[in-house]
């Protein structure tokens, strides 16, 4: 796709089938931060086991549109409909979404204070659904199993993110909601999360990430998308858009 594609081409290859046929659909959703019309029309689908990156410059809709997947409160969802597993979710609320498979580790990570990082884990599995035992998570963040006593918001930025993510599998995760999961890290720990990332994906669990460090991305994903002033302006492989300078000059300014 070139860089004068148009929002109805973008949209077309970003979908395959009916929303109820696929593992994970977003159909032509609108939200706001009140009278902020941030997220204007986006309509995608994403495979099941697949990491798909969510692209755009600072402002694009992108985070806006991981928190109306997720089901937050703002931005306030006013149209269009979000189907996991052929079933609607766009009517749930938050606490439904994550019931249902739908994990977000958002950018602040969320990490209670006063709870060790044992107990981040033990209160994130008190959720209904089946996520990973104390056991596996440790297997998977044998770092963690070293700072298990510690209390958590003490942890480095990399340990915490760390944690902020074997949070998230401790839950029943069907789709896994990564926002700047390498902000402010050094490169070693951004290799760490991607090849944490990577075990996610040979468990099936299907992610969309969120990044602004896009070659990062890219590297990791299977197809990417962008975003321009909350609409969808691109989508294709991760490795057609690592291979044209053009389009990550016109949408990423990289």
């Amino acid at each position: 796709m070139n860089v004068l594609a148009t929002k109805r081409e973008a949209i077309s290859a970003a979908t395959e089938s009916d929303p109820k046929n696929a593992f994970f659909a977003i159909r032509d959703i609108h939200a706001y931060y009140g009278e902020s019309y941030i997220v204007q029309g986006v309509t995608l689908d994403v495979h099941k086991g697949e990491i798909l990156a969510l692209l755009g410059r600072n402002g694009a809709g992108k985070t806006s549109t991981l928190r109306a997947i997720a089901r937050l409160d703002q931005p306030e969802l006013r149209s269009g409909e979000i189907w996991l597993e052929g079933q609607p979710i766009h009517s749930m609320k938050s606490y439904q979404a994550s019931r249902a498979g739908i994990q977000l580790v958002p950018e602040d990570r969320r990490i209670i204070p006063g709870m060790s990082v044992e107990e981040n884990l033990k209160l994130a599995q008190i959720a209904p659904g089946h996520g990973m035992s104390l056991d596996e998570i440790y297997a998977h963040f044998p770092r963690l199993a070293e700072r298990r006593t510690q209390e958590g918001i003490t942890l480095s930025g990399g340990e915490q993110q760390m944690l902020a993510v074997a949070r998230a599998l401790a839950r029943d995760v069907k789709l896994l909601l990564l926002d700047e999961p390498y902000e402010g890290l050094a490169p070693v720990i951004v290799k760490e999360i991607e090849n944490i990332v990577y075990d996610i994906k040979k468990r099936g669990i299907t992610t969309i990430i969120v990044e602004q460090n896009a070659v990062a991305a890219l590297r990791l994903a299977d197809r990417a998308v962008i975003l321009d002033t909350g609409e969808l302006v691109f989508s294709g492989s991760a490795k057609e858009l690592l291979d044209s300078p053009e389009l990550r000059n016109e949408y990423l300014a990289i």
